[in-house]
């Protein structure tokens, strides 16, 4: 027991410090943050100085004007650059994906709906034609072959066996072969 308490208080102890180390690290990087921010601004934007005359105001404007749009165009290229290379990177990753293999297809419901109530599901209240698919189909007269006349010229089978039967059918089936 005593090796135990000695254990989980050291590990305590290693935990406590590697926090410590932890948040002044974190402080560190503010401070270094803070200060870079600070050489930035220094750096891109100069202390403000008002002039006194008028015309000297409206060349400021001006001035700022110009550089607002250079800023402008510059984030819109940045956004652009940045939508491309997402989409790139949206293509890769789907190709990767498609090259590994391991796409679990989702498990689909069985759902019997007819295409009205679909078309409808899809389109909304933008559906009105009414999709009955038998209605367009053409009719076709179907035209008796003669093995279909064969069959109804033969009629029942009864009656033919019936024929056939006895001396007489015999005679009828030698005096046809002749």
């Amino acid at each position: 027991q005593k090796k135990r308490r000695a254990a989980t208080a050291r590990r305590q102890h290693l935990k406590s410090a590697m926090l410590q180390l932890a948040a002044t690290e974190i402080e560190k990087e503010a401070a270094a943050k803070e200060v870079e921010k600070q050489n930035y601004l220094a750096e891109h934007c100069p202390p403000l100085s008002l002039p006194g005359s008028m015309q000297e105001l409206q060349d400021l404007c001006r001035k700022l004007h110009s550089k607002i749009e250079s800023v402008d165009e510059e984030r819109y290229d940045i956004e652009v650059k940045l939508q491309k290379t997402n989409k790139e990177l949206e293509d890769l990753s789907l190709k990767l994906f498609d090259l590994k293999g391991k796409f679990k297809r989702p498990p689909l419901r069985r759902v019997r709906m007819s295409a009205d109530a679909m078309l409808r599901a899809l389109l909304g209240s933008k559906h009105k034609v009414c999709m009955d698919l038998r209605a367009n189909l053409k009719q076709v007269k179907k035209e008796d072959t003669e093995k279909e006349k064969d069959l109804r010229d033969v009629g029942d089978w009864r009656k033919n066996i019936e024929e056939k039967s006895g001396m007489e059918g015999r005679k009828k089936m030698f005096e046809a072969g002749e």
